[in-house]
């Protein structure tokens, strides 16, 4: 199976300036493949970008690439991240 972990962060990383608090947790449901992609909040912004279209780009991007079986991707980005940042 592609490695979609690998594929957010080589998309994502550039966007940020702080990749380091990049996290993406991968959680498999009956019907998906989800990654929930936390960012840092100064980086919330440019993650999502002007009515959401570097977001929409992104999971465009991600949704392209093929999976075996009937499941399917989905990409969500946490604006509000579990863990704080200092």
């Amino acid at each position: 199976m592609t490695d979609f972990k690998a594929l957010i962060l080589a998309i994502v990383s550039p966007l940020v300036e702080h990749p380091e608090d990049l996290v993406i947790t991968p959680v498999e449901t009956e019907r998906f493949y989800e990654y929930r992609l936390a960012v840092h909040p100064d980086d919330v912004g440019r993650v999502i970008g002007k009515q959401g279209r570097v977001a929409q780009a992104i999971r465009t991007i991600v949704y392209s690439v093929r999976v075996q079986g009937n499941k399917r991707v989905r990409l969500i980005i946490d604006d509000r991240p579990t863990k704080t940042l200092e």
